[in-house]
């Protein structure tokens, strides 16, 4: 997933145990076999995506997939995707939301706030190893210019 020289890091942000580990199972089932930096909040995961000066600029050269869960216990996870996508430094990231709400308003508004896929748990693990391996591949064939 990504070239040698900038290996993708998955940001898995999912405070249910269970749940994590059952998307890194998938994941490696996918044989998909990158770093996986787990955060159980938003709070210590915004602090590692956007550093501690809250810029962004510390990932502004890495290469970064995010699984985001809606329902943390200290926010939002919508408010983690607003920051995500709304940083210069981390906008390009693809965002995978996991969620267990399928209400079709809040789907609409994370597509509308720049998720790139949204899955509903429990996540039938071909639908999510197929996702996982377009963002994959995503990575693979498209290195996007910088932007001034």
């Amino acid at each position: 997933m990504s070239d040698l020289a900038n290996p993708v890091t998955i940001v898995m942000i999912e405070d249910d145990e269970g749940h994590a580990r059952l998307i890194e199972k998938n994941i490696r089932r996918a044989g998909v076999n990158n770093e996986i930096v787990p955060f159980v909040n938003g709070t210590e995961a915004l602090a590692y995506l956007l550093g501690a000066d809250g810029s962004g600029e510390v990932s502004a050269r890495r290469h970064l997939l995010i699984l985001l869960d809606l329902n943390l216990p200290d926010m939002g996870g919508v408010d983690i995707l607003m920051q995500v996508k709304t940083n210069m430094h981390l906008k390009r990231s693809p965002v995978v939301v996991l969620t267990t709400t399928d209400d079709q308003n809040e789907i609409q508004r994370c597509y509308d706030l720049g998720a790139n896929v949204y899955i509903t748990k429990p996540v039938s693990y071909e639908g999510f190893a197929n996702a996982i391996r377009q963002l994959g591949l995503f990575f693979s064939v498209i290195q996007i210019p910088e932007t001034a």
